[in-house]
């Protein structure tokens, strides 16, 4: 068996693996931003919270813990 046979199976193997990789981190990513909007979504239905107020309170949410572990 030539070698050169030998390499590109096992550079299709490893790309098989990367693009399996790849689509497994795509998929993890979308479903995570699908059910972070629909969390917005529901705050913004249910309680009236804009979603400005939302980022305001995550921007300040470091400060908030500081503040709490040093009082």
């Amino acid at each position: 068996m030539p070698i050169e046979f030998v390499v590109i199976i096992a550079a299709l193997i490893i790309s098989w693996l990367v693009f399996t990789a790849f689509i497994n981190i795509v998929k993890t990513s979308v479903k995570t931003a699908v059910m972070v909007a629909l969390f917005v979504l529901a705050l913004q239905l249910a309680f009236g919270i804009r979603s400005e107020q939302l980022v305001d309170q995550i921007v300040a949410l470091p400060r908030i813990i500081w503040q709490f572990f040093t009082q």
